[in-house]
C-alpha cells in the first residue's frame, strides 16, 4: 500500500515543478476562439447598423424588427415616422429599422 503512496507524491512533486503556463494556454485559446467566433462577428453587425440607422432618409421604404414595412415620411433624431398604409403613418425609434428595401419594393404588393 505504501508503494502507491509514494508513486502519488512522486506524480504531485513532478506536476508541481512543471509550471503555470499548461493551465493558462486553455484560457488563452478559449478567448480567441470567443473573440473570433462571437466577438468580432457582433461588432460588426452593430457598426452595419448604426451606419444603416444614420443613413436612412426621407422616402426610404424600410422593414423594422416588427415587421412592419413601409416608406418613411419624416425624420427626428430618435424617432421616424413611417406610412404602413394609406394615410396610416406609425412613429417608430429609428434603431428599429431592421433593413431597407430597394426602391418600389413595396408599390408591387
Amino acid at each position: 500500500m505504501s508503494f502507491f503512496i509514494s508513486d502519488a507524491m512522486a506524480e504531485g512533486t513532478a506536476a508541481a515543478q512543471g509550471g503555470g503556463w499548461e493551465g493558462i494556454i486553455p484560457l488563452v485559446l478559449l478567448f480567441v476562439v470567443f473573440y473570433f467566433l462571437l466577438i468580432r462577428p457582433q461588432q460588426k453587425k452593430v457598426k452595419e447598423h448604426k451606419a444603416l440607422v444614420e443613413a436612412i432618409k426621407k422616402g426610404d421604404e424600410v422593414v423594422t424588427y416588427g415587421g412592419l414595412a413601409g416608406k418613411i415620411r419624416d425624420l427626428g433624431e430618435n424617432f421616424c415616422d413611417v406610412e404602413i398604409a394609406d394615410n396610416v403613418i406609425v412613429k417608430v425609434e429609428r434603431q428599429n429599422i431592421s433593413r431597407l428595401l430597394p426602391k418600389g419594393t413595396l408599390k408591387g404588393e
